[in-house]
């Protein structure tokens, strides 16, 4: 293994090291207003190591197989500037069976790429001609040699898969954008699926509803989740919490969202978009419940940051970032949150995501594809309108969960989310 052989050569000067080498093949089919843009093939290669020297940290990248004296060197020099190490390199631990690879990515040819974008086109202009379609089809296969000093050497497959489609509609001065894509680690996924959900979209703004400004309660979709889930990942990252930044510092044990609301970080879910065995530091993943039943159960950590808050690390390294956020369904169907809404607003996606002020949970965003609920029925697309409010007071403020969760990127499954009041702004 090249990473043993970095390794080897990094000890000649360092107290611990590890080292990572990733090779991966992609092909990508794109369509652009109807037509066949482009059909793409790549490969890249990276090459990682880290050092501690003298208690200090030092690291070096390159995408040159053939560098590995210089890598290494690099590393051993940027230690010297480097900052403390608040950690040791993990010794060899079994990780948890997680299917991140599937055959039959590495067997679907250009051809049936290209066919499944011209289906998708078709589907969605076969609802409206006037719509220009583009549509991508993506798929790749990688592979990761992972070594550290401490005993630790692996390797690694996975696959990943993608398909989307979204169409523009204009309609004298107005402009529609609107799409649905998915992106997971295997083959098996629907792309007519995909098409059917950018429909109903359109289907849905065939119309468009005025909507006054004020507080209402607000219906988000799957894909509008991210919206209330930002601030809540920097809130639980545990750099934020150990520098004081974090809003939830201080509050493991305390409730801050409403009982019925429960989240996992879960890289253990076969084929989910961010799921593996080990995290980027060799540390076997786990499933770390985040929110139970409305009460603050833990943040998420790498090795350093976990050193340097007194805590262990939740193999989420290297960033303390969240892997695959789950929430747990709850008991209301779609159907029934909006039959029960008097007046309020659905949202799929928005413009602008981290605009305001993120981290302390206030959010400012401009609605991009959303629309407007009246006496238990969506009449219509909304237009020029923002939407405002702060993550933890809108946990605290639910209304219903759906009950049926579906993925959102790949790395998101959550079902439908009714908060009780947002604050509307219509221009």
């Amino acid at each position: 293994m090249i990473a043993e052989r970095l390794i080897e050569k990094a000890m000649t000067r360092a107290q611990g090291a590890q080292a990572s080498l990733g090779r991966s093949e992609s092909e990508n089919i794109s369509f652009e207003n109807d037509r066949l843009k482009s059909a793409e093939s790549s490969q890249s290669t990276s090459m990682s190591v880290k050092v501690v020297v003298n208690g200090k940290i030092g690291s070096s990248h390159t995408t040159d197989i053939h560098d590995i004296d210089g890598v290494v060197d690099r590393a051993l020099e940027a230690a010297e500037f480097g900052s403390p190490a608040h950690f040791e390199f993990p010794g060899p631990r079994k990780g948890p069976e997680v299917k991140v690879y599937d055959n039959a990515v590495q067997a679907v040819t250009k051809a049936e790429m290209v066919r499944i974008g011209e289906e998708m086109m078709g589907l969605v202009k076969g609802y409206n001609t006037d719509i220009l379609v583009n549509a991508g089809v993506h798929k790749g296969v990688g592979m990761m040699e992972f070594a550290n000093s401490a005993g630790i050497a692996y390797t690694t497959q996975s696959t990943s898969f993608a398909v989307e489609v979204e169409g523009q509609l204009i309609r004298g001065t107005d402009i529609l954008w609107a799409g649905h894509g998915l992106g997971l680690k295997k083959r098996e996924l629907d792309h007519r699926e995909m098409a059917g959900k950018t429909v109903a979209l359109f289907r849905m703004a065939e119309k468009t509803a005025p909507v006054r400004s004020g507080q209402m309660p607000v219906i988000f979709a799957p894909e509008g989740m991210p919206v209330i889930l930002l601030a809540l990942s920097l809130g639980v990252d545990g750099k934020n919490v150990f520098l004081g930044s974090s809003p939830l510092a201080g509050k493991l044990g305390e409730k801050i969202a409403d009982e019925r609301f429960s989240i996992t970080d879960n890289p253990l879910i076969d084929y989910a978009g961010a799921s593996g065995t080990y995290d980027g530091e060799g540390v076997p993943h786990q499933a770390t419940p985040l929110i139970e039943d409305g009460f603050l159960r833990n943040f998420l950590y790498d090795l350093d940051t976990a050193g340097r808050a007194g805590a262990k690390t939740t193999g989420n390294g290297v960033g303390c970032s969240p892997t695959n956020l789950v929430v747990r369904e709850g008991t209301t169907r779609f159907d029934d949150m909006v039959k029960h809404t008097k007046e309020g607003l659905l949202v799929h996606s928005v413009l602008g995501l981290g605009q305001g002020n993120p981290i302390s949970g206030e959010f400012s965003v401009n609605l991009h594809v959303a629309y407007k609920i009246e006496n238990g029925e969506v009449v219509g697309r909304v237009k020029d309108v923002m939407l405002a409010g702060n993550t933890y007071t809108a946990l605290k403020n639910i209304i219903a969960i759906g009950d049926t969760a579906e993925w959102a990127g790949g790395t998101l499954l959550t079902p439908p989310i009714q908060i009780a009041n947002l604050s509307v702004v219509a221009r």
